[in-house]
């Protein structure tokens, strides 16, 4: 009951400002150029939808955005699980690890563009390489805050070094490993449309700079509707696969 007040509270919210956005548009008379009211929004992006234009840049971007996660979290998740397990290895590729992360990926992009061409391998690289550090990050920490008696219980019984990590400390890791996940989600978005500013032609990013070169301010504030959309989606597909993947830990609990 107090869940679906707090969304009713919430929806309530998101009704109340876009109706003093539409009537401060109405009142002041602001040019759609400069602020677009919601309704002319919500017309343009239902034009797009039923028309058919949106999709195919809809479709580019979910599925740069499905495989930089893919790949990026992938990569992060074992390099954090190698990291934590071996003190060495940290110590000496710790500080190119973050050096590689500080370099802005908008910077790198132009050679990436150069590398691997211009389209959708460019943007799942940049994209996966924002995905990296928040798992490779999580992971790692998340290894190394296994409780010390839990540790000491493991080498008790004999347990290997193998057994101990996929038996106490990947279990004990996984909230946070999976809150780094959800992090990389929202940048991995972030990282593809920046990416398509410059690196695509398809994809919601190289429409939000074709609208700005048209001067359409209402297809725009629609592209953004769109992004948040989808940002929305991935980032609620994670808080389902972290249920999942937590579900036999809360039920022992």
């Amino acid at each position: 009951m107090k869940d679906a007040l707090l969304r009713a509270a919430s929806v309530l919210l998101a009704v109340v400002l876009l109706l003093a956005w539409e009537i401060a548009c109405r009142v002041l008379r602001l040019p759609v150029l400069v602020l677009p009211p919601p309704s002319a929004i919500a017309s343009t992006l239902w034009q797009g939808l039923a028309s058919g234009y949106f999709w195919p840049h809809l479709r580019a971007t979910a599925q740069e955005l499905a495989l930089g996660v893919l790949a990026g979290s992938a990569l992060g998740f074992l390099a954090g699980v190698v990291l934590g397990e071996s003190a060495v290895l940290r110590r000496v590729l710790m500080p190119y690890v973050v050096a590689s992360q500080v370099v802005p990926k908008l910077a790198l992009a132009p050679l990436f563009i150069l590398w691997f061409g211009f389209g959708i391998t460019s943007i799942v690289v940049i994209t996966a390489l924002i995905c990296f550090f928040p798992l490779m990050e999580n992971t790692l920490t998340a290894l190394q805050q296994v409780a010390p008696e839990r540790l000491e219980l493991f080498r008790m019984l004999g347990a290997t070094r193998a057994q101990t990590l996929w038996r106490l400390k990947l279990p004990s890791g996984l909230p946070a490993i999976l809150a780094g996940l959800r992090v990389a989600v929202v940048l991995a978005l972030v990282g593809a449309v920046v990416g398509e500013f410059i690196g695509a032609s398809q994809g919601l990013g190289a429409l939000v700079i074709a609208t700005q070169g048209t001067m359409d301010t209402a297809r725009m504030f629609a592209v953004l509707v769109l992004i948040a959309l989808l940002g929305l989606a991935a980032y609620q597909l994670t808080l389902w696969l972290e249920r999942w993947l937590l579900q036999p830990f809360t039920r022992t609990s």
